[in-house]
């Protein structure tokens, strides 16, 4: 499937970052149609490549982040393979980027550098902390961002005290807000011709999700601390104990809470002053939670989940990823789509969820590349003759992949 067509179709992105914040956030931009460039330092590529779990030798961890791009591998300890970089992005629309503050300086490929040769380059950088604070060269990694953002405070139950999230949230979470980013840097360049240096942060990514749980504090006063699976402000809303195990349950307005009452038989629980209203039942929440369970004990959670969503109440059962991506909605929906790999053949990838009538219903378009599989290719489409081109590889400033020289 070709790009035409795509939302973001002709945009010239390198991605030279590494791990999982800057290339999900080059993968987003890939999804929508950019011609992402996965540029990757020889002899072994992006260090997530030795990254398991592996399928025949193939990181699955790679294969998460990585579709939709092309591989151009390049020795980064070579002056000629960082040349050959900022060569490229003279001509390329957008650099992502997500070493430790200072590194790309270090190889001339800063900012400054790189924006005095290309004006209409947006510049993309990922950090641990954000620049101009104390913590600023620090090295940053998922977990640290979630436990000094407050996010593992709220996440986890009272026995267990604050839990990371069962995803490196605040990796893609970053990527998703730089992604963000450089989509308004490109429009706003339309009006003024010129790129911007666009950046966020592990915890910066983070403290901009914490809602009402932040203005709680800022606001308030209140420190809010692990709220398990319940709802930090309505009740009830959040997870029971069906038959056959767990289920989550919102019954988020008054209307909504009689409706439930009368579902389940608790009628004298809907005029009751102890639980007439939310701040009524916040105050009693675990006499609402043990009634309830009372007679959620009794049926299965997807004959419960049936039940209240016919009466309006948001409800579903609790999966585990196997039973998610069996789930037929999912399937139906289009989340999972399926690619040829050039050596495993058949392979699933999640999709990606925005849905556009551009995008045509699909968002894989390439499965993803081996190690220098595009090298080639991309030099002659950033206009690298093919003698160039072979010069480079002959003298392994440029790495390519098996057969492509042929």
């Amino acid at each position: 499937m070709s790009a035409a067509g795509l939302p973001l179709a002709g945009l010239r992105v390198l991605d030279l970052s590494r791990a999982l914040a800057g290339p999900f956030c080059a993968m987003i931009l890939a999804d929508l149609g950019a011609d992402v460039v996965k540029i990757e330092p020889t002899p072994g590529g992006e260090m997530i490549r030795g990254w398991g779990p592996f399928k025949d030798g193939i990181s699955v961890y790679y294969l998460s982040i990585h579709r939709n791009k092309r591989s151009l591998a390049i020795n980064f300890r070579d002056p000629r393979g960082l040349d050959l970089i900022r060569e490229l992005a003279t001509t390329a629309d957008v650099v992502v980027e997500n070493f430790k503050p200072g590194v790309m300086e270090e190889m001339a490929m800063g900012y400054a550098a790189l924006a005095a040769a290309n004006p209409r380059l947006v510049f993309a950088s990922i950090t641990g902390f954000g620049r101009g604070g104390p913590y600023e060269n620090w090295p940053g990694v998922d977990q640290i961002a979630q436990g000094m953002s407050g996010l593992m405070s709220l996440t986890g139950q009272a026995e267990s005290g604050p839990t990371r999230v069962g995803i490196p949230i605040g990796d893609v979470v970053a990527g998703m807000w730089a992604a963000l980013g450089i989509q308004a840097a490109i429009v706003q360049r339309h009006a003024t011709g010129c790129g911007q240096r666009v950046e966020t942060s592990l915890l910066g990514g983070l403290l901009g999700l914490l809602n009402v749980q932040g203005q709680r504090q800022l606001t308030l006063g209140e420190t809010p601390g692990v709220s398990g699976n319940r709802h930090p402000v309505i009740c009830p809303y959040g997870t029971f104990l069906a038959k056959d195990g767990p289920l989550n349950m919102a019954a988020a307005t008054d209307d909504m809470w009689a409706k439930l009452c009368r579902l389940l038989g608790l009628e004298d629980m809907i005029e009751d002053p102890e639980y007439r209203n939310n701040a009524a039942r916040m105050k009693n929440r675990d006499e609402v939670t043990r009634r309830l369970n009372e007679k959620f004990a009794v049926r299965g959670t997807m004959e419960w989940t049936l039940a209240l969503v016919e009466l309006g109440l948001p409800a579903g059962p609790i999966f585990d990823l196997k039973q998610a991506f069996s789930d037929p909605h999912v399937r139906q929906t289009g989340m999972i789509e399926t690619i040829e790999h050039a050596t495993l053949g058949r392979l699933e990838l999640l999709a990606n969820p925005i849905r556009m009538e551009s995008l045509q219903g699909r968002s894989v378009r390439r499965a993803p590349p081996a190690l220098g599989e595009d090298s080639m290719q991309v030099l002659a489409d950033y206009g690298i003759g093919r003698e160039r081109a072979e010069a480079l590889v002959a003298a392994a400033v440029v790495q390519c992949h098996e057969g492509e020289l042929t």
